[in-house]
């Protein structure tokens, strides 16, 4: 007390007659802390939320900014191919749409002659483009593997026109949005033939030549990373193997175990090769000697084919300059 005192009368009159100034508090940042932990963690629950329970698919086209001609006319540009657009729109045109979309007219009351669509199913362009399709391939892969049998031709250009290689191929160039079908999501069968279709679209609007570089482009390239037996399921490759050396006039082959290692273990490994003449002509692993000798019987059978892991890469850069496929659709 009588320091503070003396402290007042050491500083004068002056410090009496000066105002007051208030102390500076720093703003309480726990508070806004915690708002932003409780949006992070709003934000948190709602991804789950979404995970767990994901909204149902909408159509593009009852999303806002939707117009159906400009987003035809960009496919075409997208793809740089030049189609006519009366028969691209055609190519989107499911038979299942046209019939629900009259079936909707009619619940509403419509008239019969107002109920009826002034639409055309894709029905014709996605068997031209089926038709085609599998032409070009069959020439494809003819020209770029010679010594490949008629069978595993035909079950390499199944493959390529399957429903799974089609539909990943058609999802990725957005035919999907601007297809016209009764369901959404489109069903698997319903966009292999809209895609089909728009093949039919460009045979018709750009000839053949521009279409086998299309089907080349998006279809043979599904091959890259395929291994031959993936795409083509044989169950007995060692009988396939022996019918494959009688044509050659090469005798049969010999099997004969080469290594094995930890035939005690759980995990046993084998090496089986296969002679022909005492000259090894493949070797394959296996769990079991049953499951390596059919494995060396598979890679034995992809030298015959040229179809081995070091085989050069297709080359996209040199197109064919006369078509095979081009010749019988302009004689038919």
């Amino acid at each position: 007390m009588a320091s503070g005192l003396v402290r007042v009368l050491q500083q004068g009159p002056r410090c009496l007659l000066a105002p007051v100034v208030p102390k500076l508090v720093p703003p309480v940042r726990g508070v806004k802390k915690g708002f932003r932990a409780a949006f992070r963690f709003q934000k948190e629950l709602e991804r789950l939320r979404l995970l767990r329970c994901p909204p149902p698919p909408v159509r593009r086209s009852e999303k806002p900014n939707w117009d159906y001609h400009a987003e035809i006319q960009a496919f075409g540009h997208r793809l740089q191919e030049n189609f006519s657009l009366d028969l691209l729109k055609t190519a989107f045109v499911n038979s299942c749409y046209i019939k629900s979309e009259e079936a909707k007219r009619q619940r509403l009351g419509i008239e019969k002659e107002a109920v009826l669509l002034n639409l055309k199913s894709n029905q014709e362009l996605s068997e031209q483009g089926t038709s085609f399709s599998q032409t070009c391939l069959t020439q494809f892969l003819e020209d770029e593997f010679p010594d490949l049998p008629t069978e595993g031709i035909r079950n390499l250009v199944d493959f390529l026109t399957g429903e799974e290689v089609v539909c990943h191929v058609a999802r990725n160039l957005a035919v999907e949005q601007l297809t016209l079908s009764e369901e959404f999501p489109v069903p698997p069968t319903v966009l292999q033939q809209t895609f089909f279709a728009v093949i039919g679209a460009l045979l018709q609007s750009s000839g053949p030549e521009r279409t086998a570089l299309f089907i080349r482009d998006f279809l043979i390239t599904q091959m890259t990373g395929k291994e031959l037996f993936e795409m083509w399921k044989i169950i007995d490759p060692m009988g396939l193997l022996v019918e494959e050396l009688k044509k050659r006039n090469i005798s049969a082959p010999e099997s004969r175990l080469t290594r094995q290692s930890g035939g005690t273990t759980a995990l046993p490994l084998y090496f089986v090769g296969l002679y022909c003449d005492k000259k090894l002509i493949a070797e394959g692993p296996g769990e079991t000697v049953l499951v390596a000798e059919e494995e060396a019987a598979r890679v034995a059978l992809r030298k015959l084919y040229g179809f081995t892991e070091n085989r050069r890469p297709w080359n996209y850069s040199k197109p064919k300059e006369t078509l095979r496929a081009e010749k019988s659709i302009t004689a038919s």
